[in-house]
């Protein structure tokens, strides 16, 4: 019997597959433009704020430079308002005083390089046949003046340095202009600083809590106390080089005396750094002109003063006034020419004084201890302290 076939089982239905769900939006998210205009945004305020302090930089320099003159005419003009004088008036007494000093200077200073400038034009050749001499016996030569005088005007370089100087007379005129320009806003700044001093220093302290307003009513007096202190540590140092360069200047008969005193006094204290260079050059070279050994002698003096005022003199005038060590003020004279120029080599030394005497106020001391910790045969406690 044939084998029965055996039925095959039902497949069952194979369902449907479900439709695909809906991806994701493919766009640019809701944020991302705000974010790209407020970027831009900021990248065009801090392009222009850049911009503007760059033309305003000058200005912003005249302004410090007139904030730290009127600190220290301040215990002047508090003086005399202090006697029942108005704060105006007792201001223009002290810039009419500072003015009138300074335009003497000047004068002095100015008759004095004149003189002296038509004297060496009118002697021009006899030092013009001493250096000849000179060179004819050291070398072996036989020049003579005319010779000198034909081949300077026949070199061409003579001519380019007429023509140059020529051009730039409009240079020098735009320089002096603009340099008269910034000292007259100086000048305006700085009386508005203290005639207005008060009543800028009460606007400044209204918008602060009294906490804050202390600490800058402290800050400011001892901005007061020290640039005072500055300058007039600086004034009694150039009235003692002043007399001392006099004296040796009139023992060795070099013309002059007085104004060339005044003029190292003047520049060697209140120029940083290379006033001590710029003050001595015109002595040494005045006196060349007498005898070229006074110019050594002269040289001499002012290298040795120097030493004897930066050892000696500059830290007992200084201890009084202005409290700052000789390194530290050497290194914000650095640092203050590096960062604005000579606005702050002449300014680094009294805020460097304020910002110490400000912090000292704040920073707490400890005794030092008897002997410190370390192992046996350490110093003692009297070494220690030593």
């Amino acid at each position: 019997m044939a084998d029965d076939p055996v039925p095959e089982e039902p497949v069952p239905p194979v369902p449907p597959a479900p439709p695909p769900r809906p991806g994701p939006a493919v766009g640019m998210p809701p944020w991302l433009p705000r974010a790209m205009v407020s970027g831009l945004a900021l990248v065009a305020c801090f392009m222009l704020a850049v911009w503007a302090f760059q033309q305003l930089i000058g200005l912003l320099l005249n302004i410090l430079i007139a904030f730290f003159l009127a600190l220290a005419i301040e215990p002047a003009v508090a003086r005399l308002s202090a006697r029942g004088m108005r704060r105006g008036l007792a201001t223009g007494l002290v810039f009419l005083a500072v003015t009138v000093v300074v335009a003497g200077f000047f004068a002095l200073l100015g008759s004095m390089l004149a003189d002296q400038i038509v004297t060496m034009v009118e002697n021009f050749p006899s030092y013009l046949d001493a250096v000849i001499k000179w060179v004819n016996r050291v070398f072996h030569t036989s020049l003579s003046r005319v010779q000198v005088q034909e081949s300077l005007l026949r070199s061409g370089w003579l001519q380019r340095y007429v023509k140059s100087s020529a051009s730039g007379v409009l240079d020098v005129s735009a320089t002096v202009l603009g340099g008269l320009f910034q000292l007259l806003t100086v000048v305006l700044f700085s009386f508005y600083f203290a005639a207005d001093g008060p009543r800028l220093r009460r606007a400044l302290c209204s918008v602060l809590s009294p906490r804050r307003q202390a600490e800058v009513l402290r800050a400011w007096e001892l901005a007061v106390a020290k640039t005072g202190g500055y300058i007039y540590s600086r004034a009694l140092m150039a009235l003692i080089s002043g007399i001392a360069h006099y004296v040796l200047l009139v023992i060795l008969g070099v013309p002059y005396a007085p104004a060339l005193a005044i003029w190292v006094g003047f520049v060697s204290q209140f120029i940083p750094t290379i006033g001590t260079y710029l003050a001595g050059a015109l002595p040494v070279l005045l006196a060349f002109t007498v005898d070229p050994w006074y110019a050594v002698w002269v040289l001499g003096f002012v290298v040795v003063y120097q030493q004897f005022e930066n050892y000696v003199l500059q830290p007992r005038i200084t201890a009084r006034t202005v409290d700052i060590h000789p390194a530290v003020a050497f290194g914000s004279v650095v640092a203050g020419a590096a960062l604005l120029g000579a606005v702050g080599a002449l300014v680094a030394i009294p805020a460097t004084a304020t910002l110490q005497a400000f912090l000292g106020a704040y920073v707490r001391r400890y005794e030092v201890l008897a002997a410190p910790p370390g192992p046996p045969g350490a110093a003692t406690g009297s070494e220690w302290r030593a």
